[in-house]
């Protein structure tokens, strides 16, 4: 039987974990004691030899890409991307005509994006990921998370970290006529199979911390609201603020 693990020794397993550093463990406690039981906290290997925290806006969920053509690292099986650029779409992509502007002025501008959309059928799918093999492209699509409303916020939630805007032809917004004016931007991204980790940039950090608060306004009143057996799944274990761990090697003794 699983045991959850007290406050008091996050520490010492993270240091178990990280080959008994125990410097790399006391930090990890600390970055979780920033974000919280739901939160997330990555460890990355650093330029310098010293070990740093920073705290960064960011949100991961449970949907990867659609393609393994779109991996970057065959050896872990995972795509990333740093300072990428996304583009929203709440409806499925059935034309890659429609996709055009955009993937024109990201191949001009040598920037790499990830379209976020409904989904993608074959043939608009089928051009994406030729263009990622000619290496014309630095590129990655995956269907949004969620469905019906649920997608929606989720949608809502990416770009306001990232400072993009949705595409709905409800508002007018076409993605025939879409450009980079409509693009979110993450300093940031990593996808698996199962899942996608997007770091904002920090541009947008205001903005971030009024969803954030909303959300916590809106669990709180469901729990009010709700207080026998059924509560709606709480949106914020999905969509997840984040505190990323930046270091010097893990490796070393």
């Amino acid at each position: 039987m699983s045991k959850e693990v007290e406050d008091s020794e996050l520490a010492d397993v993270a240091a178990v974990s990280a080959g008994n550093n125990y410097e790399i463990g006391n930090m990890i406690a600390e970055a979780m004691s920033k974000v919280g039981r739901k939160g997330v906290v990555t460890l990355e290997e650093g330029r310098s030899s010293e070990n740093n925290l920073y705290v960064v806006e960011g949100m991961q969920f449970e949907r990867g890409y659609i393609s393994p053509y779109f991996v970057t690292d065959s050896e872990k099986m995972t795509t990333e991307y740093e300072n990428c650029k996304l583009l929203l779409v709440d409806k499925k992509i059935t034309n890659a005509r429609d996709l055009i502007n955009v993937l024109e002025e990201a191949i001009r501008g040598q920037y790499p994006i990830l379209i976020i959309a409904e989904d993608i059928e074959q043939e608009a799918l089928a051009t994406l990921v030729v263009n990622k093999l000619r290496g014309s492209l630095k590129i990655c699509a995956i269907k949004a998370p969620g469905f019906g409303e649920r997608k929606t916020q989720y949608l809502d939630d990416i770009a306001i970290l990232t400072g993009g805007t949705v595409i709905r032809d409800e508002v007018g917004l076409t993605l025939d006529k879409a450009d980079n004016t409509v693009l979110g931007t993450a300093a940031k991204v990593v996808l698996t199979k199962e899942s996608t980790t997007i770091v904002g940039d920090g541009s947008t950090q205001e903005e971030v911390t009024k969803r954030v608060a909303q959300i916590k306004n809106l669990i709180e009143g469901s729990r009010t609201r709700l207080r026998e057996g059924k509560t709606q799944r709480e949106d914020c274990k999905a969509r997840r603020w984040c505190c990323c761990y930046s270091g010097g090697s893990t490796n070393r003794n």
